[in-house]
């Protein structure tokens, strides 16, 4: 701390170069200035990654959740179900270090099999990508942050009686499908994380699976 405050006096760049107090001081200003009284208290820590991965404090007015999702995605994280993500920012984004039991983290968009069946079919390559996770997705913990037709194929595989993952986190975020596509999540009746309207993306998504890690054990 000596020598960043001795660079701080000798450029005249005042700023904490400390992380832990980084972390903490971020804490205090979500807390003082997000309305985290509108959640229940089982959704606030939640809340507090969400916007500290966003920057953008009224999201919160946007976090919904199914009841018991955070407990049921952590215990299938727990008893070591697959992360299944939309796409590669969601995967990298996740803290492999805190996972419970060593689980797969899952992510087929980049895949030729993907590219080859979208194209065949006249779909994105995210929608392809959900069919090529599809014997992993059933009891996974499943992660979309980008594409709004990666979550339209998991509630259609579920709703036509396929897989149904333990846990849907759904933050797409875009102009077209997202909200969309959040809507039909909370009617799916699949538990589901979500935060709804255009707003999301791959940093959300994988901040609301390292939420779930730090609830374990």
């Amino acid at each position: 701390m000596a020598e960043a405050s001795a660079s701080a006096a000798a450029t005249g760049f005042a700023y904490l170069n400390d992380g832990e107090a980084i972390r903490a001081e971020s804490r205090r200003i979500i807390e003082a200035e997000a309305d985290l009284a509108v959640l229940p208290p089982a959704l606030r820590p939640l809340a507090v990654r969400l916007v500290h991965a966003c920057g953008m404090t009224d999201i919160v007015a946007d976090l919904e959740a199914s009841e018991g999702a955070l407990e049921r995605g952590r215990r299938a994280l727990g008893a070591g179900a697959p992360i299944l993500c939309d796409v590669e920012m969601v995967a990298k984004g996740v803290a492999r270090r805190g996972l419970p039991a060593a689980n797969r983290i899952v992510c087929k968009v980049a895949t030729a099999a993907a590219a080859r069946r979208a194209a065949r079919l006249g779909a994105t390559r995210s929608w392809a990508a959900v069919d090529l996770m599809a014997a992993d997705l059933d009891g996974a913990v499943v992660a979309v942050g980008n594409a709004p037709t990666a979550l339209f194929r998991v509630l259609e595989l579920a709703a036509a009686g396929g897989p149904r993952p333990a846990l849907a986190i759904g933050m797409p975020v875009g102009f077209v499908g997202a909200a969309e596509s959040k809507r039909a999540l909370a009617g799916s009746g699949l538990d589901y994380i979500a935060v709804h309207g255009r707003r999301g993306g791959s940093a959300l998504a994988a901040a609301a699976v390292n939420a779930l890690m730090g609830g374990i054990g």
